[in-house]
């Protein structure tokens, strides 16, 4: 079973602040990701609030936080509003009350994207917008890992890419389950709950971040951040 978020607090908090991947390559692509609105926008599986604080620091969006673990909130609290829920659902919103919303790094950490999609849908209003950012499916799916060619050239093992699946991994003393579905599921869970696909990007890691880490060395040509933005209606 995996650990609770509170059990592993700690490990998130030490892991997320040096995570170089999240200066580098995900807050700037919720930078790009996020559109200019008025309204509240809510930050689903926020954390500590570290994507929170960027967003206050960069936008005049007026935001408020979710999550799960108490230990996490009491860090985001310090920035923005935020309330204590188990995601994906979300009764503490009435319908359309909010702008829009985010999330990074949750939904695959969400057996049932069809509950989260359809809750988003539920309290974003008419014409708002959903942004989502997470590890791209070709990563999370049980069975893939790189593979290093004879000649030195690094390739990818699809693993089990085609079905559902999940995978336990380390996090600190603990554990975390990461859900794999193909893109192609989460798309149409969307579509199903009324989103409208507007943009989506592909990433692999940036230089800059496997310069850090040699053991990421010539994988920049394999996806390993996926993100999306959809509009209500």
């Amino acid at each position: 079973m995996d650990s609770t978020w509170d059990d592993i607090a700690e490990w998130w908090l030490s892991e997320g602040h040096a995570d170089i991947a999240y200066q580098e390559d995900v807050l700037p692509l919720l930078d790009r990701l996020l559109p200019g609105t008025a309204g509240t926008v809510a930050d689903l599986g926020c954390g500590e609030g570290q994507a929170l604080r960027h967003v206050s620091a960069t936008s005049d969006i007026r935001l408020i936080g979710c999550d799960l673990s108490e230990a996490l909130l009491r860090r985001a609290v310090e920035s923005v509003p935020v309330v204590r829920a188990r995601l994906p659902g979300m009764g503490w919103l009435g319908d359309a009350t909010l702008a829009g919303a985010f999330s990074i790094y949750l939904l695959d950490l969400i057996s049932d994207e069809a509950s989260f999609f359809t809750e988003t849908a539920r309290v974003v209003e008419l014409g708002g917008f959903l942004v989502v950012i997470m590890n791209h499916p070709a990563y999370t799916a049980p069975g893939a890992s790189p593979l290093l060619d004879i000649d030195g050239e690094v390739l990818w093992r699809w693993g089990s890419y085609f079905s559902r699946g999940s995978s336990t991994e380390p996090a600190g003393s603990g554990t975390i389950i990461f859900h794999h579905r193909p893109l192609s599921s989460l798309a149409n869970a969307a579509a199903a709950a009324g989103w409208s696909l507007e943009w989506m990007e592909e990433l692999p890691l940036s230089e800059v971040v496997t310069s850090e880490h040699p053991a990421y060395e010539g994988q920049g040509h394999i996806p390993r951040l996926l993100g999306m933005r959809w509009r209500r209606g």
